[in-house]
């Protein structure tokens, strides 16, 4: 059993959509980060970085249970875990590497900067607003090149699909216009498409 412990955001919804898709037996608590949960001490321990998402997987290594926090890490071992949704070719595995890694440096946390200063500021700052929307559009532009002529960020659904498309489909935060990037546009239809992506945008109900 894996303890899941999450609210409604990008990064959240990126290791529900793993759990669903590999098809884990987990258990989901809700951290309110709204009102500051994170900072509970009970959730600290299992992420002294009070960032959701956090998992506690109680069948871990060697039978012993381990708790991990950081998406990147997370989505890894799940899929070492499960042995799905990253490839042992090696090129393959570096591909998929490379954009996890893309999206954990720059498309995770450049949109998230467009999102504070587009949603949730007390005060309009133009220069961030411009600055971080800018950015939003110069990285949209390299996903929708990469994604030209593919199904996927890399040959295969892989975790790097689970790392970049939530963060895409909160399009609106960035104030992009997705027909704008029709490769992308497309992505995020097609990955919406799947069952497990439905459930994994769910928001946290326990």
């Amino acid at each position: 059993m894996i303890d899941f412990y999450t609210w409604g955001t990008p990064n959240g919804h990126k290791i529900r959509i793993m759990l669903e898709a590999c098809g884990f037996e987990y258990q989901l608590h809700r951290v309110d980060i709204l009102n500051d949960e994170q900072f509970k001490p009970e959730f600290l321990a299992i992420s002294p970085n009070n960032k959701i998402p956090a998992i506690v997987d109680h069948d871990g290594p060697n039978g012993e249970a381990i708790s991990l926090f950081e998406t990147g890490a997370i989505l890894l071992y799940l899929a070492e875990k499960s042995g799905q949704f990253m490839p042992t070719e090696p090129k393959a595995y570096w591909q998929v590497m490379q954009w996890l890694m893309w999206q954990m440096g720059g498309f995770g946390p450049m949109l998230g900067q467009a999102h504070h200063f587009n949603k949730f500021a007390p005060e309009p700052i133009p220069y961030a607003v411009d600055r971080y929307c800018k950015e939003a559009h110069r990285l949209w532009g390299v996903l929708d090149k990469q994604l030209e002529g593919r199904d996927f960020v890399c040959d295969q659904l892989s975790i790097a699909d689970f790392a970049i498309f939530p963060w895409a489909n909160r399009f609106e935060f960035q104030k992009i216009e997705p027909d704008q990037y029709p490769n992308v546009a497309a992505y995020i239809e097609r990955m919406k498409s799947f069952d497990f992506v439905s459930k994994g945008l769910e928001m946290p109900s326990s």
